[in-house]
């Protein structure tokens, strides 16, 4: 198997951490980059495991040093994907997921052409809103660029490989899954596919000498 690297994207409330999530604790063949970002850790947020808690200078320190994969800003913060973490998941011949924004996706695509993109996006703006508000932790205006910024991250939706409607969770995700298993599967990405075809070849030729 050729491991893939698999971008999810949506706007904020889409829910793709929710389904990378449950990629994780469902796929043995997947594993996770964690980002990094300049922002401060939320409750229960712990260093290594939701992100990379760099300070601006490092953050930039690493970008000029080409140690990341993509970085973009959002809402006032620097999150980028780090190469080696991505290394780190593919040497373990496991898919790689990549939870990030559009800006992000675009990068990644530029560096792994056969990535696989994947944009996760609610089932109304109604909802999407509805999800922004229940959290509670947030005023109301930022509530409202972020849908304002959903609008413009719809526009890159059709960049993307596949397009999941994450009405409801379980369905999004057992759709996500059939989607990495059916890119596992194409024919360009299976390594050994060339020499079993050359085997079946000639144990088919083979069966036709005896006749």
């Amino acid at each position: 198997m050729t491991p893939l690297v698999v971008v999810l994207s949506s706007p904020s409330g889409g829910g793709k951490s929710s389904i990378t999530g449950r990629l994780l604790v469902e796929r043995t063949d997947a594993g996770y980059s964690v980002s990094a970002t300049t922002r401060e850790p939320r409750p229960g947020e712990a260093a290594g495991e939701a992100y990379h808690f760099l300070a601006p200078d490092e953050f930039a320190r690493r970008v000029e040093a080409g140690e990341f994969l993509e970085h973009a800003t959002y809402n006032g913060h620097s999150y980028g994907s780090l190469v080696e973490e991505v290394r780190a998941v593919t040497r373990s011949g496991r898919h790689v997921l990549l939870d990030i924004e559009v800006v992000g996706a675009r990068l990644v695509r530029e560096r792994f052409p056969d990535a696989v993109l994947i944009f996760i996006v609610p089932p109304n703006g109604t909802v999407l809103a509805d999800r922004l508000r229940a959290r509670g932790t947030e005023p109301a205006e930022v509530v409202r660029a972020r849908l304002e910024r959903a609008l413009h991250e719809l526009d890159a939706a059709p960049g993307y490989d596949y397009v999941v409607v994450n009405d409801n969770l379980d369905d999004a995700v057992r759709a996500v899954h059939a989607i990495i298993d059916a890119e596992s599967r194409r024919t360009s990405r299976q390594r050994d596919a060339s020499v079993l075809l050359d085997r079946l070849r000639s144990e088919i030729s083979a069966e036709l000498a005896r006749n």
